[in-house]
């Protein structure tokens, strides 16, 4: 089986649901309206769905120049992006300028969650650079954790799932994919491989593959229940644990992209440069 490209995910608010793409531009921070939209408390602090799961129910949707929201039980809205003075947000260890949305979106976002929340947007992605000991110095990144795009492999997960199916939490399985969050998803490749990738083509966009994923509690609930479980987390221990961390999934950064590089569903993935990875992925 040829190596595919067969899922494109992009977030628009980070922690948010995805929107998924038959295509998708990429540019140099990443997928086109991927985490351009961030949520921070009243100390300017990013707030997740690790601590308020309740954003995992909100559906975004571009439009335009515009963010329509739409959650269970809640009046959808329509949310201009914002052209006015900047404010100063921390998101990890970055301190960026972002645009402050209306106050009714802070209004719309603090009655879901039960705590007082600000919509921002990242007006220039240029801002932010990803972490500097797995990034050139021109690479950019707009709100996701670390670096532009995530990738997975559906036969990775495949035997993500065989490994929860034979241990002692088997009713938690088999995880979706959604679970993990990626943007982009490939099939065809042995289990794992994707540790060992470093340099990579999708279709006619070329890019970096340079750190594993460690992950976190948020593959640990379900985003349509908002159900917590303990898995993958305790199989990923079991199978995946390296540095004090559990893997899945690979960062990538795109290399050299110009405007207008188009991915698609059902392009082909090339693996340009390849390493031994049975020490597990970089990190």
């Amino acid at each position: 089986m040829a190596l595919t490209l067969t899922s494109i995910n992009r977030y628009p608010i980070k922690s948010c649901r995805r929107d998924e793409m038959p295509q998708a531009e990429v540019e140099p921070w990443g997928l086109s309206g991927d985490r351009r939209w961030m949520l921070v408390d009243d100390e300017g602090e990013v707030v997740t769905a690790r601590e308020r799961h309740q954003l995992l129910l909100v559906t975004p949707v571009l439009d335009g120049t515009a963010l329509r929201l739409h959650a269970p039980g809640r009046p959808s809205l329509t949310v201009k992006v914002p052209d006015g003075e900047l404010a100063t947000v921390t998101i990890w260890k970055s301190r960026i300028a972002v645009m402050p949305a209306a106050p009714e979106a802070h209004a719309w976002f603090s009655e879901l969650a039960g705590m007082a929340l600000r919509l921002v947007y990242l007006d220039d992605p240029m801002r932010r650079r990803p972490s500097p000991r797995f990034s050139a110095a021109g690479d950019r990144v707009a709100f996701a954790d670390g670096y532009p795009l995530l990738l997975a492999s559906e036969d990775s997960l495949a035997c993500l799932n065989r490994w929860i199916a034979e241990g002692p939490r088997a009713s938690d399985g088999p995880l979706p994919m959604t679970r993990f969050r990626p943007n982009v998803v490939v099939g065809g490749a042995a289990p794992w491989a994707e540790d060992g990738w470093r340099r990579l083509r999708i279709g006619e966009v070329t890019f970096r593959a340079v750190k594993g994923c460690d992950r976190c509690v948020m593959t640990m609930i379900d985003p349509d229940t908002l159900r917590t479980t303990k898995e993958p987390i305790a199989t990923l221990a079991r199978y995946r644990r390296w540095g004090g961390a559990t893997w899945f999934g690979m960062n990538l950064i795109p290399d050299g992209v110009t405007a207008g590089a188009i991915i698609r569903v059902g392009d082909p993935v090339e693996i340009l440069k390849e390493v031994d990875a049975s020490d597990g992925p970089p990190r």
